[in-house]
């Protein structure tokens, strides 16, 4: 999965009174960034009306204005389907995306609330998270249009070929010697001990993804705000598109539930899979398949050292440790995690 579209570095504040004097919002008392999240930029808005998150859409990818749009469209539905959402406020003309100086900006309600990582959550809780995404793909079935969901084709899963290129590549830039440090160190035994995976597995190469629905895009810990022990929200709607849905809900266990170490906690993944597919109604074999291909991009994806090495964007380093082993262990442990994403 490529995710080399990285927002400009350089700080961008909001003008509030312009967009102020499009809402009903008050006057601005402060105005604070949000840290997490590597595209788009937030901030906690404090005004005489109350407390809001402004979201600055930066991403060039999904910063179009008709495609945010949709995006509202999709949350202001699922809220009345009951799911958990924050969906945007409208402006004094209706419109929920503020285009000011050539920047789009959307202000929805504060939600107060914490990130949990699978690691704090209880089976139970697990279960909970599995039936949420389901009910997220369930419900997108139901409130997006249907000539929306033939999408584009499924895309081709990564060439070896390719890949092997991209790790001589990388090798070339990763210093070495006195000017290296851990990281590169890291780097270099993850990206030779990669190849020689590929070289061993190259012939596992998957077909072309399955079935296609709307799904929310990027469904990760950073995503869903909890209150107590309960989810009050799902954030960060900007990758809403029609991709595999099975997909999806592999990948969010593989980041939901990896431990710093880069292995699965199987027991809890096997709590969330089997909420998921009653919400979703996802049959094993789709998830066997969606296993099978997100293993493989796992396997073939290097975006974190091509942030590093490529664009010197340091943001993902403390996600590469993990990420890296995940890949190893998830080949050795190929059949343990199938099992318990299809059982």
């Amino acid at each position: 999965m490529s995710r080399l579209r990285v927002p400009p570095p350089v700080p961008h504040a909001p003008p509030l009174g312009a967009l102020l004097r499009r809402y009903a919002a008050g006057s601005p008392l402060a105005c604070e960034p949000v840290d997490e999240g590597l595209l788009n930029r937030g901030y906690r808005l404090c005004t005489t009306r109350g407390r809001f998150f402004l979201k600055h859409h930066s991403d060039p990818e999904t910063a179009d204005p008709a495609a945010i749009v949709r995006q509202h469209r999709a949350t202001r539905r699922l809220a009345g389907l009951g799911v958990p959402v924050a969906p945007p406020l409208p402006g004094r003309d209706g419109r929920t995306v503020a285009v000011v100086g050539g920047h789009a900006y959307a202000l929805h309600p504060w939600i107060d609330g914490r990130h949990r990582h699978g690691a704090q959550l209880t089976p139970g809780q697990c279960g909970r998270l599995g039936a949420l995404l389901g009910a997220v793909h369930a419900g997108l079935e139901r409130v997006m249009p249907a000539h929306g969901r033939v999408g584009p084709a499924p895309a081709e899963s990564a060439d070896p070929a390719d890949t092997f290129a991209l790790i001589d590549d990388l090798l070339t830039r990763v210093p070495r010697h006195r000017s290296a440090c851990s990281f590169d160190a890291l780097a270099r035994h993850r990206l030779l001990e990669r190849r020689a995976l590929l070289e061993r597995h190259a012939d596992r190469r998957p077909p072309r993804g399955g079935a296609v629905g709307w799904v929310h895009g990027d469904f990760h810990p950073f995503n869903v705000l909890y209150r107590g022990d309960a989810p009050a929200a799902i954030v960060d709607w900007d990758r809403l598109g029609v991709r595999p849905r099975a997909e999806e809900a592999v990948r969010a266990a593989a980041i939901f539930f990896v431990g710093p170490a880069g292995t699965l906690d199987l027991p809890r993944v096997r709590s969330y899979a089997r909420a998921y597919r009653r919400a979703s109604g996802a049959t094993p074999a789709q998830l066997a398949a969606a296993v099978h291909r997100v293993w493989w991009e796992r396997l073939n994806d290097f975006w974190m050292l091509r942030w590093h090495y490529e664009r010197g964007d340091t943001r993902a380093d403390s996600q590469f440790p993990a990420g890296a082993a995940l890949a190893v262990w998830w080949t050795r442990e190929y059949d343990a995690v199938c099992g318990a994403l299809t059982g």
